[in-house]
């Protein structure tokens, strides 16, 4: 085994560590230069489709379509984003605080299903990333079309019309469309050409360094966000904590439920606990100053999620073992 090859299987043996040491380094920088953290704020979207092409690199396209045509799962996914996990939001929603603001917020992003960087994580686990990363416009399509109709059900009246479809639009065209793109066309290359897979094989060992920048990024640039909203953030922290709990639990009974095989109940697992706070982020930001807290009730779910995720690393293999 060559020097590179070594240095990348030790990188690799030590993900978690890294992304725990990224993840208190951003808060660090985050919170000693407030500035320098929110200039990082506009790099999230390049570093993270950085990270999924990297990602979508490992998947032929062939494997992509035979994924996409998997009915199990896909009802899987559904059920779990769309059945289960508000389910798990209704139960919480009598102990929630009563300011409308921060009940928006919870609502935003606990009813999203992330369609990003769960793919990255739930790779590293050992679960079948294919088939998320195939039922990805499924899972945009139907959260654009179910927010607006949760949000009447939970609010009432009045708070509907907060879904815009231009951030999901705009997230599935940059990271997903757009990393995919170029993941194929280098596969295409790879096949022609050696210098085509020497890139390939450059760009796969590059994903934890990648992962460990984006939770830099994304940690950095919102944590110092918290302190306007500092009492908002730590009254929902209990229930982000407890859906991270609940959710893998569920998920284990939907992907065993459906009888899906080991790699596809991680997935599912995955994909019902993570949110997609990052593409309704932009959608809270943008609410009237009345609801203004909403965007750091967002920020704060992201903080409890990327600790979550690292951790979920390694627990989801022991709760599904092979």
């Amino acid at each position: 085994m060559s020097f590179g090859s070594r240095l990348v299987a030790r990188v690799e043996h030590h993900q978690v560590t890294a992304y725990l040491a990224a993840i208190a380094a951003g808060a660090v920088l985050g919170l000693a230069a407030p500035a320098a953290g929110a200039a990082l704020e506009p790099t999230i979207n390049p570093v993270l489709a950085a990270l999924l092409y990297t990602t979508f690199l490992q998947v032929p396209a062939a494997q992509l379509v035979a994924a996409a045509r998997d009915g199990r799962f896909l009802a899987a996914a559904l059920v779990i984003n769309f059945a289960v996990a508000p389910l798990v939001v209704a139960a919480m929603w009598p102990l929630l605080p009563a300011d409308r603001a921060v009940r928006l917020g919870v609502l935003l992003v606990l009813l999203t299903p992330c369609v990003d960087y769960v793919i990255v994580f739930s790779g590293l686990a050992g679960a079948r990333s294919r088939q998320l990363l195939a039922a990805t416009p499924l899972l945009l399509l139907a959260q654009m079309a179910l927010l607006p109709g949760f949000l009447l059900l939970f609010l009432g009246p009045g708070l509907g019309d907060v879904v815009e479809p231009r951030p999901f639009v705009r997230a599935f065209l940059v990271l997903i469309v757009l990393p995919l793109a170029l993941a194929w066309a280098t596969q295409s290359w790879a096949r022609r050409h050696r210098s085509g897979r020497i890139t390939a094989a450059a760009a796969g060992s590059a994903m934890v360094p990648l992962m460990a920048a984006t939770l830099l990024v994304v940690v950095a640039s919102q944590v110092a966000g918290l302190g306007t909203g500092a009492v908002a953030a730590l009254r929902v922290l209990p229930f982000y904590v407890a859906f991270l709990v609940l959710m893998p639990l569920l998920g284990v009974l939907v992907a065993r439920s459906l009888r899906l095989d080991v790699p596809a109940g991680r997935a599912i697992v995955f994909t019902g606990a993570t949110r997609n706070s990052l593409v309704v982020l932009p959608l809270a930001l943008a609410l009237p100053d009345a609801l203004s807290v909403a965007a750091v009730v967002v920020v704060a779910q992201t903080l409890v999620e990327v600790l979550g995720m690292a951790l979920y690393v390694r627990l989801v293999p022991r709760l599904l073992p092979d």
